[in-house]
């Protein structure tokens, strides 16, 4: 990254009598000197962002796999672009990585017996999750019906699970009209869709301190038993997930016949109830263990220190495959070296004595593509800097290039994502923004809560707004290049990158200099 020439602050200084209303901040503080950032903004330019892509996406790169050599050299390539740019780290010294400790397991495999029957693997059951080998005996366990704990319906009221094996089945209860009674609503739930149903009746149980999880889908059986048999007998690896010695709940996917033979009326029945049973499971677990890196750097705010403004992005992509290179040029090469110019024109600003008044952690976080696990593993296990205290997440996951299947309005657009789901507040900064500095066309297509493609879960945002931390997503939408070999820096449209990296500049500044924090008016339980 080429360095940027220090403007004198009387360039960038314009006094509130004198100054356009175009370049007014919408929240100054009283009586206080405004100061213009379409000069720093200007630092962001289409030829740094191809310069440092074309690095950053290449084949040396290997396609930045999680835990492998090519993530290790990008991990170290943003170090030192942060080290030349004299941005600190937050962990002190020259320590610009948060380590992220992972797992990657062979495929599991237990033995479990009823009443002194033994049953086989991928034929009446498979492993779902097993952190380490265990054996569990019991001579009860608890039917939880459908294993749900939300708002307006639980299967866990008045029961006791702590420590205890849980019995749970797909699917969700609607009313008398058809609606989900979670929802009110007929689109599949958390609770019905997919892989997601699984993992939020895994964390259901969990929550409720079950010791393990049977859970029971025929129809996921028949898909996932052959597809993880295979994966046995050739001895490949399973995705990775977070090492925590903690969480040692164990979850196995069974057929219905081995569920009726647990109750007999379990397909009719969703009374939570007590089931007399002598049950064992013993899990063989072959996991490695894997260590990878959140790269983070920090510019501390001038007034308001404490207040926590995060901009990120995920360093990782696909890795080699069938020896071709998945560089992820989009995908997110275009969110990481975005972030790398927002904070160069932060720090030059701070450098002319117009630091952002709230502070910026700058976090590119590892094993997105695994599962969003290096956001998970900051919101959830480490965050740097209390939850409490962050102000907003706005999260950067490919804003290089134009959908295809976008044929209303120009290509001089961004999808924007979540921007209204917690704040009102922000949504209003962002529109604002966009409409005194940039003028692209904000597109919230997949903003809309029954959007089928459910990005608003899938990237690392998600990790900020489960915990009530208003967010934006910023997103161009998939290409026949998504999560392809073909992902490569020659096909970024570099002066929309451009265009789309001053815009989150610009909210960015807008967001960390404003004399109120963002109101949280939206909150979920």
């Amino acid at each position: 990254m080429k360095k940027i020439l220090l403007l004198s602050c009387s360039t960038l200084l314009l006094l509130a009598c004198g100054s356009s209303s175009k370049n007014k901040s919408t929240n100054p503080s009283e009586n206080e000197p405004i100061v213009d950032p379409t000069t720093y903004a200007s630092s962001i330019t289409s030829e740094e962002l191809k310069t440092m892509l074309y690095i950053y996406a290449s084949d040396e790169f290997e396609g930045r796999d999680t835990g492998e050599k090519g993530q290790k050299m990008a991990v170290e390539y943003l170090k030192e672009q942060y080290k030349a740019m004299s941005i600190p780290t937050p962990l002190g010294g020259d320590d610009y990585f948060q380590e992220v400790a992972l797992e990657k397991q062979k495929t599991a495999e237990a033995k479990l017996s009823v009443n002194g029957k033994l049953y086989h693997n991928f034929a009446d059951h498979i492993v779902l999750a097993a952190s380490q080998s265990a054996t569990i005996n019991a001579n009860e366990i608890v039917y939880v019906g459908y294993g749900i704990d939300d708002d307006n319906y639980s299967d866990y009221n008045n029961i006791n699970v702590t420590d205890k094996i849980v019995v749970a089945k797909a699917g969700e209860p609607k009313d008398s009209i058809g609606n989900f009674i979670t929802s009110g609503k007929t689109e599949k739930t958390k609770w019905t869709n997919g892989r997601q149903s699984i993992s939020s009746k895994r964390d259901a149980a969990k929550k409720n301190g079950a010791r393990a999880l049977l859970y029971i889908d025929s129809d996921a059986f028949s898909r996932y038993a052959p597809y993880l048999q295979r994966q046995a007998e050739s001895g490949t690896t399973g995705r990775l997930s977070l090492k925590s010695e903690a969480d040692n709940m164990v979850m196995l996917m069974i057929n219905d016949n081995l569920g009726k033979v647990l109750l007999a009326s379990i397909a009719e029945s969703s009374t939570p109830q007590q089931l007399n049973t002598n049950i064992t499971i013993e899990v063989n677990n072959t996991s490695e263990s894997i260590i990878s890196e959140n790269v983070v750097a920090f510019i501390k705010g001038s007034e308001k220190p404490d207040e926590i403004l995060v901009i990120s992005a995920h360093l990782d992509h696909e890795g080699i495959k069938n020896g071709k290179v998945y560089n992820g040029a989009d995908d997110d090469g275009s969110g990481t070296v975005a972030m790398l110019e927002i904070a160069e024109a932060f720090k030059t600003a701070q450098q002319n004595g117009h630091g952002p008044k709230r502070s910026i952690l700058f976090l590119h976080v590892t094993g997105e593509e695994k599962g969003l696990l290096g956001s998970k593993y900051y919101a959830d296990n480490d965050p740097i800097f209390p939850l409490e205290n962050t102000v907003a997440d706005l999260n950067i996951d490919m804003i290089g290039r134009t959908d295809p299947k976008r044929t209303i309005g120009t290509r001089n657009y961004i999808y924007l994502i979540g921007s209204d789901k917690l704040s009102t507040d922000l949504h209003t900064i962002s529109e604002d923004v966009n409409s005194k500095y940039i003028n692209l066309e904000l597109d919230y297509k997949f903003n809309d809560d029954n959007d089928p493609n459910r990005f608003y879960y899938r990237s690392d945002h998600y990790n900020f707004a489960k915990h009530n931390i208003p967010v934006i997503f910023y997103f161009n939408g998939t290409h026949d290049d998504y999560h392809q070999p073909s992902d490569t820096p020659d096909k970024i449209e570099y002066d929309l990158l451009e265009t789309r990296t001053r815009l989150i500049f610009h909210t960015a500044w807008e967001i960390a200099n404003r004399a109120d924090r963002i109101i949280v008016d939206k909150a979920k339980k």
